[in-house]
C-alpha cells in the first residue's frame, strides 16, 4: 500500500535543497520533483489505469513517473529539443501546442501540467484546453511559478522585481547571452489572483484545492491573502474537478 502523501516541513526542505542543484544535476532534481508531484496528485485521484495527459511534458520525467504509478500517460510538448534533452522521449509523446491540445474532448481522466502556464502567451486558453480534454468528473492538476514570487523571473530572479526587460538585460551583460526564459516571449507574468479568478468564474469546474506547491500543508492559508500570496506562494497548485454536465446545466 502506498504511503499517504504528507506535505511536511521536512519535505519542503528536501525539495528546496534539491532545487539548488537543478543546474548541476537536473535529473536528480526533476526525478525527485516528479515522484513528489505524483504522490501529491494521488492524494486527489487514483492513477492506476487512469488516462493522463501531461501538458508541456518536456523530457518526460513526470510522464515516466505517472506511468510508474500505473497511469496510461501521453505527453505533449511544443519543443522537440526539450523532449529529447535527456534521451528519447517516452513513447506516446507527441509534438503539439498547449494552446490547442491534440486530444479529443472529454478523453482524459486527468490532465496534468507542471510549470508550463507561465511560458505560454495565452495562459487561460491553455488552462481552458486542459479542462476541455478532461472527462466530466475528472481532475485537472495545474501548477506554475507566479510572476511576483522570488523565482518568478526564473534565471533572472530576483531582478525581475525591477522589470522583466531590465532583468533580461542584466542577465545578458553578466553571462554574455540572453536568458532562456525571456520575459514577453517565453516567460509571462501570471498571478495567483488571476488564476483563482479564472477558475472560480468557470461553471464547468469545481476548485478542490489551491495551495503553495512546495510549502508545508499548514501554509495553505496564504493563498487567501491578497498581495502577500503573490510573493509567498512561490508556486501555485490548482486542483480542479470537471463538473458533470447535469451540474452545469442545472
Amino acid at each position: 500500500m502506498d504511503e499517504p502523501y504528507r506535505a511536511t516541513l521536512a519535505r519542503s526542505v528536501r525539495l528546496l535543497s534539491a532545487f539548488r542543484g537543478e543546474q548541476a544535476d537536473p535529473e536528480r532534481f526533476y526525478g525527485l520533483m516528479a515522484r513528489d508531484t505524483v504522490a501529491q496528485l494521488r492524494s486527489y485521484t487514483g492513477l492506476d489505469g487512469a488516462t493522463v495527459i501531461d501538458v508541456g511534458s518536456g523530457s518526460g520525467f513526470f510522464t515516466r513517473e505517472l506511468r510508474a504509478a500505473g497511469a496510461r500517460c501521453a505527453g505533449v510538448d511544443v519543443d522537440a529539443g526539450e523532449m529529447t534533452a535527456f534521451g528519447a522521449a517516452p513513447g506516446d509523446s507527441v509534438l503539439g501546442s498547449a494552446l490547442q491540445l491534440p486530444f479529443r474532448t472529454d478523453g482524459a481522466d486527468v490532465c496534468f501540467s507542471s510549470n508550463v502556464l507561465e511560458h505560454v502567451p495565452e495562459p487561460w486558453r491553455m488552462a481552458g484546453e486542459m479542462v476541455r480534454v478532461t472527462r466530466p468528473g475528472g481532475i485537472v492538476y495545474l501548477s506554475f511559478t507566479n510572476w511576483l514570487s522570488p523565482w518568478g523571473g526564473h534565471e533572472t530572479s530576483p531582478w525581475h522585481y525591477l522589470g522583466g526587460d531590465r532583468a533580461a538585460r542584466r542577465y545578458e551583460r553578466r553571462h554574455g547571452r540572453p536568458p532562456k526564459n525571456l520575459h514577453g516571449s517565453s516567460l509571462y507574468a501570471v498571478s495567483v489572483a488571476d488564476t483563482l479568478a479564472w477558475a472560480r468564474k468557470r461553471p464547468d469546474v469545481e476548485v478542490l484545492d489551491a495551495l503553495p506547491r512546495y510549502h508545508p500543508r499548514w501554509a495553505k492559508g496564504v493563498t487567501r491573502i491578497p498581495g502577500v500570496r503573490e510573493v509567498v506562494t512561490w508556486n501555485l497548485v490548482l486542483i480542479l474537478r470537471k463538473r458533470r454536465r447535469e451540474a452545469t446545466e442545472g
